[in-house]
């Protein structure tokens, strides 16, 4: 079984990530932090020769100095996706679809104590994401049904992450979801078809169904459901910003939700040229513009600076936008895809380093040992 280590900066155990600290100029609403927080995050150790397998890992990236290290981390059976940290320090982590394990951690445990481990029933896939309800007595999953394809919402106690209830997404392929302010649970449906045989294969894109739900935690009840005009938009990761300019009333608060967009034309052209970049504003569902290829795949989303943030690994960068949708500019970044924001600061991590703030100075320190995975975490 896994256990958890401590670690230091070193190559040889995958324990390193460099850091770029961006300069940013005076009066910048993006000038660069005195001090980094702590990061959750997943990643890859990269193997030291052909003959070792690929480790995956969940820890904490600490600040010291100029460099992030590995603080904590903890070995997991496959490869991690989606985290989540909970009131009282534990963390979870959930396996990339489509994926047979969810674990509970608890960062500051002594070597050798056993995560919580839940693993998925045989004709169940989790997809990548988890959150907690409102009150934080049950946790959301979603999952495919894998003899029919159906998305689900797994229902889980959150004590022992065992499955209470399962709830329907009234799609397929469903990937991020989060709480809306009324306490509703809004669900984006990749809509890709795939067969359990196939594992990750996409195959009969022709019969692609993305969209937005909304569902009732008091039993799933759907709510309301969404699409884009063109259909072979997969609609992924999400993240609430603030208002957007439309004043929908069905978002309570004003609130408008940022859509990270995955394009599957069979069309190099239209795939490369495709939006990434939804917007919700609680009555309608659209896309934002882009004055450049993106590479027709979002990595990650995060609201930053009044703006939302999408990472383009594709294209090396990240792109971003106004809370209304409206261009604001890219940033270079090699194989750019986690992002985590907090009071006007974003951190993005890419291939071999990290960008932090948003500005035109930059230093490296390249690590090529780890690898960062689609998704890390800000804590306190």
């Amino acid at each position: 079984m896994p256990t958890g280590i401590e670690a230091m900066l070193s190559r040889r155990q995958c324990l390193a990530l460099g850091m770029a600290v961006l300069a940013a100029p005076a009066g910048s609403a993006w000038a660069a932090p005195a001090a980094l927080p702590r990061l959750l995050a997943a990643w890859q150790c990269e193997p030291r020769d052909t003959a070792e397998a690929a480790r995956y890992q969940v820890g904490l990236l600490a600040a010291q100095a100029d460099a992030l290290v590995v603080a904590r981390a903890l070995d997991v059976p496959t490869r991690a996706h989606g985290l989540l940290a909970e009131t009282g320090g534990t963390v979870l982590a959930v396996a990339r679809r489509p994926g047979d394990w969810l674990l509970r951690w608890r960062p500051g445990a002594p070597d050798g104590a056993e995560p919580q481990t839940a693993w998925i029933e045989p004709d169940r896939a989790f997809n990548g994401h988890v959150i907690a309800s409102s009150d934080g007595q049950r946790l959301y999953t979603t999952e495919t049904d894998l003899e029919t394809g159906a998305g689900l919402v797994g229902v889980r106690d959150a004590a022992t992450l065992e499955k209470v209830a399962e709830w329907s997404t009234h799609g397929m392929d469903p990937h991020e979801l989060l709480l809306d302010a009324d306490g509703s649970l809004v669900v984006a449906n990749g809509g890709i078809p795939t067969l359990p045989e196939t594992g990750r294969l996409k195959i009969g894109l022709e019969r692609m169904d993305a969209s937005l739900v909304r569902l009732d935690t008091r039993g799933g009840a759907l709510l309301g459901q969404w699409r884009l005009a063109d259909p072979r938009l997969s609609l992924r990761h999400i993240a609430w910003g603030g208002h957007g300019g439309h004043g929908g009333q069905g978002n309570r608060g004003g609130r408008v939700l940022g859509i990270a967009l995955q394009a599957e034309h069979s069309d190099p052209a239209a795939k490369l040229a495709a939006p990434l970049l939804g917007l919700f504003d609680g009555e309608s569902l659209r896309t934002a513009a882009a004055p450049r290829s993106l590479g027709g795949y979002g990595g990650d989303i995060a609201w930053a600076n009044g703006g939302f943030v999408v990472s383009t690994p594709k294209v090396d960068g990240f792109a971003r936008y106004g809370a209304d949708g409206r261009w604001q500019g890219f940033t270079a970044l090699a194989e750019a895809c986690a992002l985590a924001a907090e009071s006007g600061r974003l951190w993005a991590g890419g291939r071999d380093e990290a960008l932090v703030a948003d500005a035109s100075a930059i230093a490296t320190r390249p690590v090529p040992a780890l690898r960062l995975d689609n998704h890390w975490l800000r804590l306190g």
